[in-house]
């Protein structure tokens, strides 16, 4: 599995994601295409300007464009007024239970812990969301509790999770690898 930016190529993707009644069960049901596609437009040139990382799940073996989901991580401003980094993931229904988005955030994770410049990072998947909240259990996110958030002009009720980067647990292999060559010199 490796990640790539996100490209304007990437709107069946997105729309696939983000406008399917299932995939969209947990986040209030589908979004219109109109939005989708104004919401790839922004993530292209927000990534573009490294004002988030809207990264592309490519599978191993994959087909040129194939994609099997997307990771997030954006800065946001909290109604108090104070910045908070938050991220957010999805996988496409045939690539699920494969590991991929558990995979992916560590990745996101590891890099925002080299990078240094995210802060503790929030995840909000909902409450009712088993495998989402399993990834934040199984990387050490701490859960702070419920609370409602806005989504796509919806409220949501979430599990409000926090993990400081670096301090969740299981890096990638690459991570591994490097720590124990640094470790052995």
């Amino acid at each position: 599995m490796m990640l790539r930016d996100v490209r304007a190529g990437d709107v069946e993707a997105y729309v696939r994601m983000r406008c399917d009644p299932v995939m969209m069960a947990e986040l209030g049901g589908p979004l219109p295409r109109e939005q989708v596609e104004a919401r790839l437009r922004k993530d292209v040139v927000e990534a573009a300007a490294d004002r988030c990382w809207a990264k592309m799940i490519v599978p191993d073996g994959a087909e040129d464009g194939e994609v099997a989901g997307a990771v997030m991580l954006w800065s946001q401003e909290e109604e108090d007024g104070v910045a908070l980094s938050e991220i957010g993931w999805m996988v496409l229904p045939e690539y699920q239970g494969r590991g991929l988005a558990k995979a992916a955030v560590r990745r996101v994770l590891d890099a925002a812990a080299a990078d240094g410049r995210w802060g503790p990072v929030h995840a909000n998947p909902g409450t009712a969301n088993g495998p989402s909240n399993g990834i934040c259990r199984a990387l050490g996110f701490r859960l702070l509790g419920e609370r409602d958030v806005d989504f796509g002009d919806r409220v949501l009720r979430t599990n409000h999770w926090v993990v400081v980067p670096g301090e969740h647990t299981g890096p990638g292999p690459e991570v591994s690898r490097a720590r124990n060559e640094s470790r052995t010199e």
